[in-house]
């Protein structure tokens, strides 16, 4: 009987302590959703609760789009092997629609730098110009291992650059050359004024049949953009035109379509690569 009485006691008694604790716990919650509000109330009176919002939500969409768009692997010797001029020049297409949107993949370059260690196998060669505006990497968001990358002010040809487009082509397998010039290039801007300093006036000259060939004696005068934005153009045929005449290799390589041959002008207040086919 007594044991029976304590224990119901003890029930009761342990029902009535939970009760407390239950009430207990409610009061804490609202307590805390209560300065949670009034926190909330001061910082939007601060301004800076939108400004909270605004960066979370940038935070996220970052990692988004990170998931989104990663870059996919490496270029193997199986990739290399299986890419077309016309699909190389469509990775490059592709990637530079990405670099002028603002979308570019999301890379791990120290994987990348790693996996390409023991060998590289590009895709294509590109000559671009040494403006520091141009790396070709960025403009067609390529990473390391993907792309040969031959820069000289001008986007001139020489001996040594046409070289080293042999071997790229001839021994390392790319598929593709690109001579990719600029809006607005200093080099062509110079070759258009007849500007002399040391070396630089003996690569000037190179630029000088395309500069004949859209500033004639019916339209000289103070050099204006477009003029120098149309020699640059000109430029890069005249590039495509000396690679074919001065490699036999690459002339074949061409001819028999196991490489192509592209140019284009890149446009640095948008970013886009008009390509020249």
């Amino acid at each position: 009987m007594l044991v029976a009485l304590e224990n119901g006691t003890r029930g009761r008694r342990t029902r009535s302590v939970g009760g407390c604790a239950t009430k207990t716990g409610n009061l804490k919650m609202q307590n805390t959703g209560n300065q949670m509000k009034r926190t909330r109330a001061k910082l939007m009176n601060l301004g800076v609760l939108p400004l909270v919002v605004l960066l979370i939500a940038a935070w996220a969409g970052a990692g988004c789009q990170s998931t989104r768009n990663p870059a996919s692997a490496t270029q193997t010797k199986a990739t290399q092997t299986a890419i077309t001029p016309a699909g190389a020049l469509e990775k490059l297409k592709t990637g530079n629609q990405r670099f002028a949107e603002g979308r570019p993949l999301t890379r791990d370059l120290v994987a990348e730098r790693k996996a390409t260690a023991a060998g590289q196998y590009p895709f294509a060669v590109v000559l671009s110009c040494l403006d520091s505006r141009c790396s070709s990497e960025q403009i067609f968001d390529q990473g390391v291992g993907d792309i040969f990358n031959a820069r000289v002010a001008g986007n001139v040809l020489n001996d040594d650059i046409l070289g080293s487009m042999e071997f790229a082509c001839k021994a390392a397998g790319a598929k593709l050359i690109a001579v990719v010039g600029h809006s607005s290039c200093g080099a062509v801007k110079g070759a258009c004024t007849q500007v002399e300093l040391g070396h630089l006036t003996g690569l000037l000259e190179k630029i000088q049949p395309a500069v004949t060939s859209v500033i004639t004696a019916s339209n000289k005068g103070p050099v204006n953009a477009a003029q120098i934005n149309a020699v640059a153009e000109a430029n890069v045929r005249l590039v495509l035109k000396q690679i074919r005449e001065r490699s036999p290799i690459l002339a074949e390589m061409i001819q028999q379509r196991q490489v192509g041959l592209v140019g284009g002008m890149y446009d640095l207040d948008t970013g886009h690569v008009k390509f020249i086919e």
